[in-house]
């Protein structure tokens, strides 16, 4: 008699507790900056090395995970990634120095990055009828953990201390390792093949990134020129070695094949560059500048997250009826005019006129993180969607990476005011970019 196959909202659930840990560690960490700075003595540029291992270990680790995941077995990848989180989070309370306490939150994503192609493996192979409500429930947890992360933390470390942004994980890892072990189906043998994964240039790339982090973050004092040229000289290799792949790791003869897609890549790197700057950069504003606590500081983020999340049901359905174009011109121009706006906040403006900038910045972010998603899958053919997402999520990583690099550059002698504004006055130009590459996208304002 065959084995009666679990509930799909069982099945869900149990993929959801898992795919959510990544959204929701990359974001919690946000509110834990400043604690951070001073509980390990830290510039802000050394803490933005949070923010910038925890993406790179992601763009990194996701495509590796995917294909060993079809090589182990998706089961066995999405358990042992539940493993990997388990151990980051109990070894980093225990850091005894801010080396450890980045080793572990690189392992962290690693683990996290793991349950997300694994998760939609299963996904993909079990679920036959009503797919897409699946992988859009899905999505749902993963916008949400996102989303209210920077409250959720806020409210640990007020109630506890930094520690508890690691440790609050448990729950879901317990919970999603008893029911992926039952209710998650088994996998078949092992077909280990190390050909298929492109080791080298995936270390190429990591390297070069890095070479490019420590380089920036080096422009307001001893300029390191050697980062510079390690970012150049393992780009290039990157490059001669992804050529000669036949399954590389970035496709780039793809990328200069659909000259579309490419800028639909580089306007959502640029759109979570600024997007990431503010969603980092208030919590720490908030704190050392206007003096709130974390708990507070938590509450006043969700203006920003919580309207991204309200927002994107409409422009879903938007983007249903009048296509991608125009609710990314929508969400390129919201953003555009809240960082117009912020330069109008002063030392004596209120909070309120803060919390309707940090809310058309949101709205802005409901928008394009849809309508660009969309853009792309209209531009590659559906043989394409697999290769296509992943670069769009390493598009994502590299945006935010470079908003890590932005803010530990603008943040790390002395953080005000002006410094804010600067930030603004930089991501006003990438705006403006980001308005320019909307209206170039494929496509009309509406349909007809």
């Amino acid at each position: 008699m065959p084995k009666k196959k679990p509930k799909t909202w069982l099945f869900v659930l149990t993929i959801g507790l898992g795919t959510m840990l990544n959204p929701l560690n990359s974001s919690m960490i946000s509110v834990a900056l400043t604690r951070l700075q001073n509980e390990y003595m830290l510039t802000f540029a050394d803490a933005s090395w949070l923010i910038s291992i925890f993406y790179l270990a992601s763009a990194a680790g996701q495509p590796v995970m995917g294909k060993l995941s079809d090589m182990f077995g998706a089961k066995r990848l999405f358990m042992t990634g539940l493993v990997l989180v388990a151990v980051s989070c109990a070894l980093a309370p225990l850091s005894p120095n801010f080396g450890f306490l980045l080793g572990c939150r690189a392992l962290q994503a690693i683990g996290s990055s793991t349950l997300f192609p694994s998760g939609m493996s299963m996904v993909r192979s079990e679920i036959t009828d009503k797919q897409a409500r699946a992988i859009a429930v899905l999505s749902v947890f993963a916008s949400t953990s996102a989303a209210f992360g920077p409250s959720i933390g806020g409210f640990l470390i007020a109630s506890w201390d930094w520690p508890a942004i690691f440790l609050i994980n448990f729950p879901f890892i317990i919970a999603g390792f008893l029911l992926a072990l039952f209710i998650l189906p088994k996998t078949g043998q092992v077909r280990f093949d190390t050909k298929k994964i492109d080791f080298a240039g995936i270390l190429l790339f990591v390297v070069s990134i890095a070479g490019l982090i420590l380089f920036l973050l080096s422009l307001d004092q001893t300029i390191r020129w050697w980062a510079l040229m390690m970012f150049a000289v393992a780009g290039i290799l990157f490059y001669i070695q992804e050529k000669k792949r036949t399954d590389p790791f970035i496709d780039l003869d793809a990328l200069k094949k659909n000259r579309n897609v490419t800028m639909i890549y580089l306007q959502f790197m640029s759109i979570n560059l600024v997007y990431y700057c503010y969603f980092f950069g208030f919590p720490t504003f908030l704190q050392q500048v206007r003096g709130y606590s974390e708990a507070h500081t938590g509450v006043i983020m969700l203006s920003l997250a919580g309207f991204s999340v309200i927002v994107a049901p409409l422009a879903g359905r938007l983007v249903d009826h009048r296509g991608s174009k125009l609710p990314m011109f929508i969400g390129a121009v919201l953003l555009l005019a809240g960082t117009g706006l912020l330069l109008t906040y002063q030392e004596s403006s209120p909070l309120w006129w803060l919390v309707v900038i940090m809310a058309v910045l949101g709205m802005s972010n409901g928008f394009t993180n849809i309508s660009t998603q969309t853009a792309l899958y209209e531009q590659v053919t559906p043989e394409e969607t697999g290769a296509a997402s992943g670069l769009f999520q390493t598009s994502r990583y590299m945006g935010s990476i470079l908003s890590g690099s932005l803010l530990g550059l603008t943040f790390n002698t002395h953080l005000d005011q002006a410094h804010l504004h600067l930030v603004a006055m930089i991501c006003f130009a990438f705006c403006l970019l980001i308005v320019g590459l909307s209206l170039k996208l494929p496509g009309k304002m509406a349909r007809g």
